[in-house]
């Protein structure tokens, strides 16, 4: 979103004209003295698997994927202000039980995808709190929280983008990694959100940022 692209373009000492792909818009941004590409995908798995497939396309297989800004904190021990890294990532809409796979694998697929090591231990070096990510179409409050938990316990934290390029990722063996601000905990409704997207886009730009300079 805006909210979440906005402390990469503040931090930038230039920023080129936009590119549109699709659904997603692509920016050279250059911080740090280092050339990145923020990617603005649009919100939902299709459309962040859509500007992941493209970015790969664009920019070859050396490409680094990192996904940006905020989420829904779901264990009980996070809080608002949290930065969670993802150790693993896992589509919650997932369910081929049916067929013998386990919840939240779609067939021919792994269970889950796991974060890519060194840009996990860059992120927790600069802050953020590895763990368990999920993602899936829907906004999670209160409700949908409630089974998510029963579901999946070792989810910190879902999001509605990281698991579908984590797919992407790892069907071109690129390294990928999610870094998200806590934004809310799941409540009844997006008061809480709205209310600390943009305090969670930060705080994840500025793990993102530094675990990039190591």
């Amino acid at each position: 979103m805006d909210e979440e692209a906005a402390p990469f373009l503040a931090a930038a000492s230039e920023v080129s004209e936009p590119v549109v792909i699709g659904r997603a818009s692509h920016q050279g941004v250059v911080i740090g003295g280092a050339m990145h590409v923020l990617v603005r995908t649009g919100i939902g798995m299709v459309n962040a698997a859509a500007a992941a497939e493209a970015a790969v396309g664009r920019y070859g297989p050396d490409v680094v994927l990192i996904s940006a800004g905020s989420a829904g904190g779901l264990a009980p021990d996070v809080a608002v202000g949290d930065v969670i890294v993802s150790s693993a990532l896992v589509n919650v809409a997932a369910d081929a039980r049916a067929f013998g796979y386990e919840l939240g694998q779609t067939p021919g697929m792994p269970a889950s995808y796991a974060g890519d090591t060194e840009l996990v231990s860059a992120a927790e070096a600069a802050g953020a709190r590895p763990g368990a990510v999920g993602s899936g179409e829907r906004f999670v409050i209160a409700d949908v929280a409630v089974q998510m938990r029963g579901d999946f316990p070792s989810l910190l934290a879902v999001d509605m983008e990281s698991a579908a390029i984590a797919q992407v990722a790892h069907n071109h063996g690129v390294p990928f990694v999610s870094v998200r601000g806590v934004s809310d905990l799941c409540a009844p409704d997006g008061t809480e959100f709205l209310t600390h997207v943009d305090d969670a886009a930060e705080r994840s730009a500025r793990v993102v940022l530094a675990a990039l300079a190591r």
